[in-house]
C-alpha cells in the first residue's frame, strides 16, 4: 500500500505501511512478504474463501491486517547458565501464578462496583504476603532483643534530699522505702490476690497478652485509661528496664522483653521480682514495704482481704488509697471486693472462705514515714507539698526520688521560732499544767517576697496529725482590722445605696461607743432572727468620735464593725484576699465577718501583713526555690509579684500598725534592731469575742511574723475551748512574746 506525499520537493518521496502476507501462501517468514521499497499488492492469490465484502486477508477492504503478536522472549532465569529445566519451569509457574494475581480492572465477568474490587485470590495472597512479612519483621526484632545487664533508675530508687536556704542540708526524707522478699516468704494468699487482680493466666501465657496489648496500644494512641492491657511479665519489665512514658514505641520493646524473659527466666522469678519493684504508693516499693505502710506488719502476717486491698493498689495507688479522700475509700471497697469474687471465680478462694470476708480491712491513715518528731519534719512536708505542685509532679514521679529540694527555709530563724514555741509552752505548763496540755501554737515568719523562712508546725510530728502553721482552726478575731481598714481607703464608703463613694483617710472619724447598732443605708442591720445587730468593744468600752487611724491603734471594735458595712463586706472580702487570705477561710458575708470571723492560717496571716510592709504588692507565699533531679533542673513555676491596693494605701495601714505597736508597748521604740539590720517594729494583737483564739502579727525587717495561740483537746473534739488566760493578757500577751523573741525584739 502505498501513500503518496503531496506535493514537496522531493515528488518521489512515499510512505509505505507494510502488508503482512496471508498465512495461505505458505510464507514461514511473514515480514519476508513485505518489502520497504515496493508497493503493497491489491490483491494476493491463494485465500481461503474470504468472506464477502472483505479483503483478501480477512480485514476489511483497504485495511492492512494487524501484525502478529511477537513471540514470547525467554525468561532471565532460562536464560542464566546456570539455569536447568526444572528451574525454568518453577519459575514460568511462579509468573503464570503472578500473573493471575495481577489486578485486571475493570472484571469482564462482573457489575457494578464489583468490576472493580479485587478478586480473592488476590487478597488471599495479600493476606499471605503481610502475614509473612510480618513474621519476618517481628522475628528480626526478636533477635536482635537483648535483656538489659542494669536496671533502670525506677529500680533503685533514691531519697529526696532537703535543703535549708542556705544550701546546707535539711533532711533525707526516706520516702522511697523497698525491700526485697524472698517468693517463698510471701504468703501463697498474697501471691494468689495479686494474680487474680492484675494476671490471672500468668503461669500459662507466654509473658504477653496480644488481645491486651492491642487495647493498650489503643489507648495509648489515644485518650483512654492507660491502666491495663499488660501481663506481670510486662509490668516487671516496665519497672526494672524501661522507662515510664505510654509511647508505642515503648510497648512494643516492652512486649518482646517480655518474650524474650518469660524464654530465659522462671515464671517464679519473675512474680518475685514483680512483688518486690511495683509502687504501691505512700512512697513504697514492694509488697513487703506496703504491708508495712498500710497495716503496720510484714507481709507474712497478711491475711487474705488485707492482701486483695494492696493487690487494688497496683492498678493505680492514686485512685485507690483511702486516706486521699471518699471517692478512693468507694474505689477501693469496690475492687477489693472485685478481686475476693475474682479469686473464687478462678478456685484460688473456697466460696466458705468469700463468704467470710465482708467488711473491708481499713488500712491505717498515714504511714510510718521519715517522722522524727523535729520541727524539720513539718518543713519538709510542708515542701514536698509545695515541690510537687509548683514542679507538677505527680505523687509517683515524687516518691521516685533522686529529687534535690532547696527550700527557703532560714536555719537561724527556724531555730529562733521553735526555742520561742518552747519557752513559751513551758511557761504555760507552770502556770497551768492541765490547760496547757491542750494548748497549741502555730507560727509562721513570712518575707516580703513570699519566702516562708520558718514555721512552727506542732510538739511532735510523730504524734499530730496536722501543721499547725497552716491549719485553719480558730478566727483570726482583730487582727483582721487592718485588711477592713485597707479596704475603706482602698475604695471609699458609700453611706446611700445608689450614691458615689466618699473618699476615707486615716483622720475619718467613727463612733467608738460600746453596743452602738450597725446600719445600712435603708436603716438598722437586723439577723435571720429578727434581732437588731450591735457590735462591741473588748471589756464594753466607749471611746466615743475617734479617726479609723487611732481604732486600728487601739484596736477599737464597733469603728471596724460599721466600716465594713459602708465599704462593702464583698470589697473587704477581696481586699483581704488580694492581701492573701484564702477564700476557703471565710464564712458568710455578715457583719460579723469584719471583726475577723474568718480563719486563716499562720502563714497567711504572715503573708498578708507581709503585703502592707511591701508597699501593696503580694507574692504568695512559698516553700521552694529550686529542685534538680541528679543535676538536672526541673522547671519551678514561682509565684510572681503582684498589685493587692495601692502603695499609699499600704503606707497608712502600715503607719497605722506602727501606732498599734507603740501604743501596746509604751516603752518600747519601733525603730530597733534586728540580726543587725535597722528595722521599723509594726504589728498588732488579735482577740475573739469569745476568747478561742489570741494573735500577734507584726513585721520587722521586711519580714513579717504571725503567733496563734488556742485551746483544743483532739481526744474530745475539734471544738476551741476557752484561753481562760493560759496566753496571757492584752498587756503580757503570749503571742507577743514568741513574736519578738523569734524577731529578737527587746
Amino acid at each position: 500500500m502505498q501513500l503518496k506525499v503531496p506535493a514537496s520537493p522531493n515528488a518521489d518521496e512515499t510512505m509505505l505501511l507494510r502488508a503482512v502476507e496471508p498465512a495461505a501462501t505458505g510464507n514461514a517468514n511473514p515480514r519476508a512478504a513485505t518489502n520497504r521499497n515496493a508497493k503493497t499488492p491489491a490483491a494476493t492469490t491463494g485465500s481461503a474463501n474470504p468472506r464477502p465484502g472483505t479483503a483478501p486477508d480477512g480485514g476489511r477492504p483497504g485495511r492492512a491486517r494487524r501484525r502478529r503478536k511477537a513471540a514470547p522472549r525467554a525468561s532471565l532465569l532460562s536464560r542464566l547458565p546456570v539455569a536447568g529445566p526444572g528451574l525454568t519451569r518453577f519459575a514460568a509457574r511462579v509468573a503464570s501464578d503472578a500473573r493471575r494475581l495481577r489486578p485486571r480492572y475493570p472484571h469482564a465477568d462482573r457489575a457494578g462496583w464489583r468490576r472493580w474490587a479485587p478478586s480473592l485470590r488476590q487478597w488471599l495472597g495479600a493476606a499471605l504476603a503481610f502475614t509473612g512479612l510480618t513474621v519476618v519483621l517481628l522475628g528480626s526484632a526478636y533477635a536482635a532483643t537483648d535483656i538489659p545487664d542494669n536496671l533502670n533508675s525506677y529500680a533503685t530508687q533514691q531519697d529526696n534530699v532537703y535543703f535549708w536556704s542556705d544550701g546546707t542540708p535539711m533532711a533525707r526524707t526516706g520516702w522511697v522505702r523497698r525491700q526485697a522478699m524472698p517468693l517463698e516468704d510471701i504468703p501463697e494468699d498474697v501471691r494468689d490476690a495479686v494474680l487474680a487482680a492484675e494476671n490471672a493466666s500468668f503461669y500459662s501465657d507466654p509473658g504477653i497478652s496480644l488481645s491486651g496489648l492491642a487495647r493498650a496500644l489503643w489507648r495509648t494512641v489515644g485518650q483512654g485509661d492507660t491502666q491495663g492491657g499488660s501481663t506481670i511479665t510486662q509490668q516487671y519489665v516496665k519497672n526494672v528496664y524501661l522507662n515510664q512514658d505510654r509511647s508505642v514505641g515503648r510497648k512494643f520493646t516492652e512486649a518482646m522483653l517480655a518474650l524474650k524473659l518469660d524464654n530465659g527466666m522462671s515464671k517464679d522469678d519473675i512474680l518475685e521480682g514483680y512483688l518486690n519493684t511495683s509502687w504501691f504508693g505512700r512512697g513504697t516499693y514492694g509488697i513487703q514495704r506496703a504491708a508495712q505502710a498500710y497495716y503496720g506488719k510484714d507481709v507474712g502476717e497478711l491475711d487474705v482481704s488485707e492482701a486483695a486491698f494492696l493487690a487494688s493498689l497496683l492498678k493505680g495507688a492514686g485512685l485507690y488509697d483511702p486516706a486521699l479522700g471518699e471517692a478512693n475509700h468507694a474505689r477501693a471497697v469496690e475492687r477489693w471486693s472485685w478481686i475476693l469474687d475474682r479469686m473464687a471465680e478462678i478456685g484460688t478462694l473456697s466460696e466458705a472462705e468469700r463468704a467470710r470476708y465482708t467488711e473491708f480491712p481499713e488500712p491505717l491513715k498515714r504511714a510510718p514515714g521519715f517522722d522524727t518528731g523535729k520541727q524539720s519534719d513539718y518543713l519538709v512536708e510542708l515542701a514536698a507539698r509545695y515541690a510537687k505542685k509548683a514542679a507538677r509532679l505527680s505523687d509517683k514521679e515524687f516518691d521516685f526520688g533522686g529529687f534535690q529540694i532547696y527550700t527557703t527555709f532560714d536555719r537561724e530563724q527556724e531555730t529562733a521560732l521553735t526555742d520561742a514555741v518552747a519557752e513559751a509552752r513551758k511557761k504555760a505548763r507552770k502556770k497551768d499544767a492541765a490547760k496547757a496540755k491542750a494548748l497549741h501554737f502555730g507560727a509562721s515568719s513570712v518575707a516580703t517576697d513570699g519566702r516562708i523562712l520558718a514555721v512552727h508546725g506542732g510538739p511532735d510530728h510523730r504524734t499530730q496529725g496536722y501543721n499547725e502553721s497552716n491549719a485553719t482552726t480558730v478566727p483570726a478575731g482583730s487582727a483582721f482590722l487592718p485588711f477592713v481598714y485597707a479596704a475603706a481607703l482602698e475604695h471609699g464608703v458609700h453611706k446611700t445605696r445608689d450614691g458615689a463613694a466618699t473618699e476615707v483617710t486615716p483622720q475619718t472619724l467613727y463612733d467608738g461607743d460600746d453596743g452602738i447598732a450597725v446600719t445600712t443605708p435603708e436603716g438598722p442591720y437586723w439577723d435571720r432572727g429578727g434581732k437588731q445587730v450591735t457590735s462591741h468593744n473588748d471589756g464594753g468600752k466607749s471611746y466615743g468620735r475617734i479617726s479609723l487611724s487611732r481604732a486600728l491603734a487601739l484596736s477599737v471594735n464597733t469603728p471596724f464593725m460599721q466600716l465594713g458595712m459602708d465599704t462593702g463586706l464583698d470589697r473587704v472580702r477581696d481586699t483581704a484576699q488580694r492581701a492573701g487570705l484564702l477564700s476557703s477561710s471565710f464564712g458568710p458575708q455578715v457583719p460579723a465577718m469584719s471583726l475577723g470571723s474568718a480563719t486563716p492560717s499562720a502563714i497567711r496571716m504572715a503573708g498578708g501583713y507581709a503585703t502592707f510592709a511591701a508597699a501593696g504588692k503580694h507574692v504568695e507565699p512559698y516553700s521552694v526555690s529550686r529542685i534538680t533531679r541528679n543535676g538536672s533542673e526541673i522547671a519551678l513555676t514561682k509565684p510572681a509579684s503582684r498589685r493587692a491596693v495601692k502603695a499609699s494605701v499600704a503606707a497608712a495601714v502600715q503607719s497605722a500598725l506602727t501606732d498599734a505597736f507603740r501604743t501596746a508597748r509604751p516603752g518600747a521604740d519601733p525603730a530597733v534592731t534586728v540580726a543587725g539590720k535597722p528595722a521599723t517594729v509594726a504589728g498588732k494583737a488579735g482577740t475573739t469575742q469569745n476568747d478561742t483564739a489570741a494573735w500577734y502579727v507584726g513585721t520587722a525587717d521586711s519580714v513579717s511574723t504571725a503567733v496563734v495561740a488556742y485551746r483544743i483537746d483532739l481526744g474530745k473534739s475539734l471544738e476551741p475551748l476557752p484561753l481562760d488566760g493560759i496566753a496571757g493578757s492584752l498587756d503580757d500577751s503570749v503571742p507577743y512574746r514568741i513574736f519578738s523573741g523569734a524577731r529578737g525584739i527587746g
